[in-house]
């Protein structure tokens, strides 16, 4: 059969935009220089386009006449995984699982198989990047494996689409969506619209045959999912597993969730036998912290409806350069520039002159405004070389003006840090009123920066 014509076709890596010609700026999501070119038959695109709209064809349904059935949802064994999604899988649901190398997203897949497989649900894994051998050798480290955990090593979509129909899995794992290659589409694999395609053939089958699929995505060095961000709108559900390869700590993080909240956080710790589950994150992240030293505040922060404790440690030094330095980790590097701004506007401290570095301890990243306080006392305590109380806690907003704002579910965060061990809690006026009368805990209100000047210093 003689090949059809190809032509060239310009995808914006971004955002997935289609152009016959190279832009230096894409029309679609502004981003400059992300197009790249492709060689694509035409008569294979008229194929694959006839193909999907041929696909489980309904018909236009009244809003009025549709019923929900409300289904359990399938829990993985794991319960921070479960919280991230929003209490367990979704029958039919299609999840995309980013993260950077060797960080352990395999690892952590391998172990929802291995739990799910135990239930007794049928379970497939396939992987474009290892030999069944080497997937061997790390679910013995796991565990072992029931008769329902079946393993797949290939990369031709078609293939797996055949599998997948063909056993009828209850969950699938695609091990990476990078590798999948469809005959359909004449680019090299991990291409844009290699990933584009794959992608959208998974959800048919996802959405057709109620299937769970989990596929892992590999990750740029701008910290997101490689290829076009069309994927991540294709999916229900995109988690992120962040953390230092080098440390022994793991938080997985949902940054989309059809079907639950986006606030959620897990947090797991990377063991010789795989990734264990830490029932209480806040003691884990205090662990090490060090004693008689400035510049060190525990302040709290809420991942959905879980408070987090987090050591927050600053350094101020005198500057030997005109420009003074200014360095964060973990937090928005210019909100602490601002909070720095109002120490010296509201205070009359001069850091102008000083160097500052900011630190989240853990490895945590953080970007709520309530570990404000946090970090204007650490600021402080550093600046002074003035030890802060080990048994002190501090949370609220600093504004412009050097007032402390109210933040919300206070009490939860003040019944946090009552229960780590923790005497003195420094919290904004306004939410003070609630917390009034919690036994074993101070409370001290302060309505701005001059009122923590005036109780701690």
């Amino acid at each position: 059969m003689a090949k059809g014509k190809t032509t060239s076709i310009f995808y914006c890596q971004n955002c997935g935009y289609e152009s016959t010609k190279w832009m230096g700026q894409c029309p679609g999501c502004k981003e400059w220089n992300s197009f790249v070119e492709e060689t694509v038959s035409k008569a294979q695109l008229k194929e694959t386009g006839t193909a999907r709209r041929a696909f489980d064809r309904e018909e236009p349904s009244a809003l009025a006449d549709i019923t929900i059935q409300e289904e359990d949802k399938l829990l993985t064994g794991i319960g921070e995984l479960d919280r991230v999604l929003g209490g367990g899988i979704v029958q039919g649901s299609l999840t995309l699982v980013g993260g950077d190398p060797g960080i352990g997203k395999s690892t952590l897949l391998l172990q929802v198989c291995r739990q799910i497989a135990q239930a007794g649900h049928k379970v497939l894994y396939i992987s474009g990047e290892e030999s069944k051998v080497q997937i061997k050798m790390r679910a013995d480290r796991i565990g072992s494996f029931t008769k329902d955990m079946l393993l797949y090593c290939e990369t031709s979509l078609d293939a797996v689409e055949d599998v997948i129909r063909k056993e009828k899995p209850e969950v699938v794992v695609i091990d990476s969506i990078q590798t999948m290659y469809s005959e359909a589409v004449s680019a090299a694999p991990g291409s844009v619209s290699q990933v584009r395609e794959a992608t959208a053939t998974l959800l048919q089958l996802a959405k057709g045959l109620l299937v769970s699929i989990f596929i892992v995505g590999h990750v740029t060095k701008e910290g997101t999912v490689a290829g076009p961000r069309v994927l991540e709108h294709m999916v229900d559900t995109v988690l992120y597993f962040e953390g230092d390869r080098h440390a022994s700590y793991r938080i997985l993080r949902g940054v989309k969730n059809r079907f639950g909240s986006t606030n959620e956080i897990g947090v797991f710790e990377m063991r010789e036998e795989g990734l264990a589950e830490v029932q209480n994150p806040s003691e884990f992240m205090l662990v090490g912290r060090p004693e008689d030293a400035s510049g060190s505040v525990v302040s709290c922060s809420m991942e959905g409806t879980r408070p987090l404790l987090v050591e927050i440690q600053a350094l101020v030094s005198h500057s030997n350069f005109g420009i003074p330095r200014r360095q964060t980790t973990g937090t928005d590097f210019n909100r602490v520039n601002l909070l720095i701004a109002v120490l010296e506007k509201r205070l009359g401290m001069q850091l102008s002159g000083c160097d500052a570095y900011v630190n989240i301890t853990g490895g945590m990243k953080i970007a709520e405004p309530a570990i404000d306080l946090g970090i204007v006392l650490a600021l402080i305590s550093s600046f002074r070389n003035q030890v802060m109380d080990s048994k002190l806690i501090a949370f609220g907003e600093v504004g412009l003006s050097g007032e402390v704002r109210a933040v919300s579910m206070a009490k939860q965060r003040v019944a946090e840090a009552r229960k780590l061990g923790f005497e003195t809690c420094v919290l904004p006026m306004a939410s003070a009123k609630e917390c009034m009368g919690m036994d074993g805990i101070r409370i001290v209100g302060v309505k701005n920066v001059q009122d923590v000047m005036d109780a701690l210093f």
